[in-house]
């Protein structure tokens, strides 16, 4: 049998990445994992959307502390809601490499996050997350995408 004792779910707070961590808080419970929520703050971003800003340290440790609020309140939401062990992870960097870092480092049985969806010329212009780390990540990776056919019983 397959054993999962460690899944990674990279968040961005969006509603594509909230329904992916549907499947990981499953995933988590089936086999009793631990479920560790990621959310990387993206530098290049920052540096754009701050440049013209005349304090981007502080627009940086802002964006920190927002994005570690958010996760430790999804990591309670995710307790109450009987996952026994929710770990949180913030880093700053680029996120494709952040999260496969972190899946090594952890040595992750499972990455489960959402794919955006974009558009064929908005993928080859911007990039995408998910596809990296797909490629890159030292385990199985589970993509979602959303909305999607759901696998529920009738």
């Amino acid at each position: 049998m397959i054993a999962i004792r460690n899944i990674l779910c990279p968040t961005d707070f969006s509603s594509h990445a909230d329904h992916a961590l549907i499947y990981g808080t499953a995933f988590a419970r089936q086999f009793g994992a631990t479920l560790h929520l990621m959310h990387v703050v993206n530098v290049p971003y920052m540096s754009v959307a701050y440049e013209i800003g005349p304090d981007v340290v502080a627009a940086r440790e802002l964006a920190e502390k927002d994005a570690r609020e958010r996760l430790e309140a999804k990591a309670a939401d995710l307790r109450a809601e009987g996952v026994k062990e929710v770990v949180t992870h913030l880093t700053v960097g680029t996120p494709f490499l952040d999260v496969i870092g972190l899946a090594r480092q952890l040595k992750v049985d499972l990455i489960i996050m959402a794919t955006h969806g974009r558009s064929a010329l908005k993928q080859v212009l911007l990039g995408s997350t998910a596809e990296r780390v797909v490629r890159k990540a030292p385990c199985p990776v589970l993509t979602i995408k959303h909305p999607e056919h759901e696998f529920v019983m009738p």
